[in-house]
């Protein structure tokens, strides 16, 4: 399974292609130049249980570090497993007034 992305400036995704599908992804929207939104995460069926949305969670927040990115999460999933793991995630989640 390979994670890639796209990223077009205004917003982009981590995702799993397999013939010219995408069974899954986690898609962001820029919000200014340092911080993105994650607006949802899509898992196919045939991937459910495979923890896939956290692989696609770790991929983009490897690379929010790199990039030195803020994330808001109000994707349902990205936000309750960010909760979850505050103490890891801490680094690249946005505070106001941060």
């Amino acid at each position: 399974m390979r994670i890639e992305q796209e990223d077009n400036g205004l917003k982009g995704r981590f995702y799993i292609k397999e013939d010219d599908e995408y069974p899954a992804q986690m898609v962001y929207l820029w919000a200014g130049k340092e911080k993105i939104i994650i607006e949802h995460t899509e898992v196919d069926e045939k991937y459910k249980g495979q923890g896939v949305g956290m692989k696609l969670l770790a991929e983009l927040v490897a690379w929010a570090r790199k990039e030195q990115v803020k994330i808001i999460p109000l994707c349902p999933f990205a936000k309750a497993a960010m909760e979850k793991r505050a103490e890891e995630y801490k680094d690249v989640l946005y505070h106001q007034g941060t």
